[in-house]
């Protein structure tokens, strides 16, 4: 005889919920997969034609009237499709090579950003006329692509062809060593004194929510408060890592004093009533045992800190980090640009050829950020102490 089971229909409408719920969250973390897949998809194809470079074969003449004026070392038809600033550098050649005067020579040559973008298969402005000189040199075989090998050893230019990321890469260096110079020390014993010295009251209470509120405010205003800090107020130079540097260092520090004293609070009581039981002072169980065993998460903390400040734009454009910068920064007082500046500058060129040159520095700046925090999760897995 079959038994009859009673269910609860509230029991069956949580689990129709729970059904739905996991759907939902599965339904959004596919979408938010395959948006993710569909994005670094568009961004390297749009980057990867910016790794080569076109190059064509034509005659130079090498005379001292050319040196004074390197147009007049190709013939007229060609003009029009060589790189002028690649142009311009060729007459050092000669001040290299004293021999080369009145000879004609077969070279390659850097070819003009619209030549490049038709040998691409991209929109180009090329004239028919260039076309055809274009083709009658690819059926010679006079036409070839190269690594691009400039996009890595120049600095900016106003001429696409000749553009490189080496003059925002070191001001992005100069800049974060002075972020992490002036947010470390300064957060590190901050995170300290407010964990383990600090007393209980309002004041330090007050104090802690402002640190957790500084933390989510929008990054232009720690802009707006380098420049009126450290440019009107103490006269630092606009523009220079210096100034980068100490903004996004103000910008960070929130975030570093946090996850210190996060890592600081995961260390075990016990290690710490232990060195009083051996007479230890306080500052001393601190410094020999505490920090150390804190240093991996505090580490991790400040290396994603970094990861943030790197990839920020808004404050350094508010101290005049985007000012074009061909040459490098020999200095910390030097004027400067950084990677996100140099992004947002490119981005905004009519030139189409920046294009691909803004797909490729955001994908070189987006490896730069996933290796930062590979590197976090390096450090916190390898050195992290299990009690």
């Amino acid at each position: 005889m079959k038994e009859n089971i009673f269910i609860d229909p509230q029991l069956q409408k949580r689990e129709k919920k729970s059904k739905r719920f996991k759907f939902m969250a599965l339904f959004s973390l596919v979408i938010s997969t395959l948006f993710l897949i569909w994005f670094l998809a568009d961004i390297i194809n749009k980057a990867l034609p910016a790794f080569k470079s076109s190059w064509i074969q034509i005659e130079l003449t090498y005379t001292k009237d050319g040196i004074k004026n390197p147009r007049k070392m190709i013939n007229k038809k060609y003009r029009k499709l060589i790189s002028k600033p690649y142009l311009r550098d060729l007459r050092f050649n000669v001040e290299k090579n004293p021999q080369l005067l009145n000879k004609t020579l077969l070279t390659w040559v850097l070819a003009d950003d619209k030549v490049d973008q038709y040998l691409k298969n991209h929109n180009n402005r090329l004239k028919p006329k260039e076309i055809k000189i274009i083709e009658k040199l690819k059926k010679q075989n006079r036409v070839k692509f190269k690594f691009n090998s400039i996009f890595f050893t120049n600095g900016d230019s106003k001429h696409p062809e000749y553009a490189g990321l080496f003059s925002a890469a070191i001001g992005t260096v100069l800049t974060l060593i002075v972020t992490l110079a002036f947010a470390f020390p300064i957060g590190v014993m901050s995170s300290i004194y407010l964990e383990e010295f600090a007393p209980k009251n309002r004041f330090s209470e007050f104090i802690e929510i402002n640190i957790n509120n500084l933390a989510a405010i929008p990054s232009i205003l720690f802009g707006l408060l380098g420049l009126a800090v450290f440019i009107s107020l103490f006269h630092l130079p606009r523009s220079s890592p210096l100034v980068g540097g100490l903004t996004l260092g103000l910008m960070i520090l929130p975030i570093i004093i946090v996850s210190s004293r996060a890592a600081l609070r995961s260390i075990p009581e016990s290690i710490k009533e232990a060195g009083y039981g051996l007479g230890l002072t306080k500052w001393q169980i601190i410094r020999d045992h505490v920090l150390p065993l804190a240093m991996p998460g505090i580490l991790t903390g400040s290396i994603i800190g970094l990861a943030t400040a790197i990839g920020e734009t808004a404050p350094l454009i508010m101290v005049g980090m985007i000012a074009f910068s061909p040459d490098y920064p020999t200095s910390f007082t030097d004027a400067a640009t950084v990677l996100p500046a140099q992004i947002f500058t490119w981005a905004s060129m009519p030139e189409i050829a920046y294009v691909e040159k803004t797909a490729a520095a955001i994908l070189v700046l987006l490896t730069i950020l996933v290796s930062l925090n590979a590197i976090a999760i390096y450090l916190r897995k390898k050195y992290q102490i299990k009690y």
